[in-house]
């Protein structure tokens, strides 16, 4: 009779102590901008909560514009991480107004970014004396002129730089699920490290291909790993080349022998198929945003790995 009432009195002993099983507090409502941006804070969150994601689909961050439902969203937000105003300026009023108990991360001065500054046209078509002559400028252009060029996330130390600071900030806003998130934001790391061995060695073998860009988005990752464009369309998305450019980038794939031009699937290739006219240059897509690409903590790596399958492929098929 006693051994048959052991295992209840254990179980009423267990009841009376709840705190020592207590569950941590449930995550904080986080918002993040951009995919890749989205992606990585899933990651460290993961176990523990999901942030929303303002920029879906293939829409750009260039030409955004909010719904009331997502300015809502933010205002009931206790964290929104964004890359930062020279990226989504669509975000850059809603922050200054966010409530107060609610913290904005701009990624692009997290602590450990590296930074380089936007290319001008004469460095991306050859032509120093070209200037910005015939780059008509959209009312959200980028501030091109010794600004720093926002597409950060393209290099993977800086995706590590960011994770760093997003666990610091998640850790800070809810420190009852902080060895979640160290360990989380540990095991990215790890993995971004993995990424970038596995990159280099992929990319080596088309290091020295000529190639052109629909827009200079990509320097963060070109130089991480050894490649230059040879010329750029536009600077930016929502700024339109003049003719004179164009026939320039069109004369410097045509000379260089430009093996790939890549297209974007955010933007009409019309002009893609102008610059390659009369080139043996082949055709094919980047997507520095993962607009494709399912939500979540893969995102991120889905995308360095579908943007160096492109190039690799591309480059290597006139070979």
């Amino acid at each position: 009779m006693n051994k048959l009432r052991l295992p209840v009195l254990a179980c009423l002993a267990l009841l009376a102590v709840p705190s020592t099983f207590a569950q941590a507090d449930p995550a904080p409502a986080v918002m993040a901008s951009i995919k890749p941006v989205h992606s990585l804070v899933a990651g460290v969150m993961d176990g523990v909560g999901k942030p929303g994601l303002l920029v879906e689909g293939a829409a750009s961050p260039h030409t955004y514009a909010l719904k009331p439902s997502q300015v809502r969203a933010l205002s009931d937000a206790k964290l929104v991480f964004w890359i930062g105003p020279g990226l989504e300026n669509f975000l850059a009023k809603p922050m200054e107004n966010i409530s107060g108990d609610a913290r904005s991360i701009a990624l692009n001065s997290a602590s450990g970014v590296i930074h380089h500054e936007f290319r001008g046209l004469d460095e991306l078509d050859g032509d120093a004396h070209a200037g910005h002559e015939g780059h008509k400028h959209g009312d959200h252009d980028h501030d091109h002129a010794g600004s720093d060029d926002p597409h950060i996330w393209l290099d993977p130390r800086n995706a590590a730089a960011m994770v760093d600071a997003i666990e610091a900030s998640l850790t800070e806003a809810d420190p009852s699920n902080a060895a979640t998130y160290s360990a989380n934001a540990e095991r990215l790391r790890q993995r971004l490290d993995e990424l970038e061995t596995r990159i280099a060695g992929q990319i080596s073998a088309v290091k020295d291909r000529h190639f052109a860009v629909f827009h200079d988005a990509y320097q963060y990752f070109e130089r991480r790993f050894g490649l230059e464009a040879s010329a750029a369309i536009t600077l930016s998305p929502e700024s339109s080349p003049g003719a004179e450019h164009v026939s320039r980038v069109s004369r410097r794939i045509r000379d260089l022998k430009v093996v790939c031009v890549f297209t974007e699937p955010q933007f009409e290739p019309k002009l893609v198929r102008v610059v390659t006219e009369g080139s043996s240059a082949r055709s094919a897509e980047l997507d520095p945003l993962g607009a494709a690409l399912p939500d979540g903590p893969e995102l991120y790596f889905d995308l360095l790995e579908g943007m160096t399958r492109s190039m690799t492929d591309c480059l290597s098929s006139n070979g």
